[in-house]
């Protein structure tokens, strides 16, 4: 499936700072929120529980972070991929 970046073969603009959203899922039993402030440390976040998998097995969450920056951007996805099990 192309992604409207593939079609027109140009990089989406992106205005900073913006509010980015991640979609984050963790092992059930991981503090996420203790996660989450190690990761975005004094940035603006806001994380919000939206469910566990059928077997409870993992938790996913919303995550907003204020980032200034596409290198920020893309530093906050990767060290979550780190902890987390799946980002988004």
């Amino acid at each position: 499936m192309a992604n409207i970046c593939d079609l027109n073969n140009k990089k989406a603009k992106i205005d900073y700072p913006t509010h980015w959203e991640y979609k984050v899922i963790f092992d059930a039993g991981v503090n996420a929120e203790e996660k989450v402030k190690e990761i975005v440390k004094d940035r603006e976040f806001k994380l919000v529980f939206s469910k566990f998998s059928k077997d409870k097995k993992y938790a996913s969450y919303d995550l907003a972070v204020l980032v200034l920056s596409e290198e920020e951007r893309l530093e906050i996805f990767s060290a979550l991929k780190h902890e987390a099990k799946y980002v988004l």
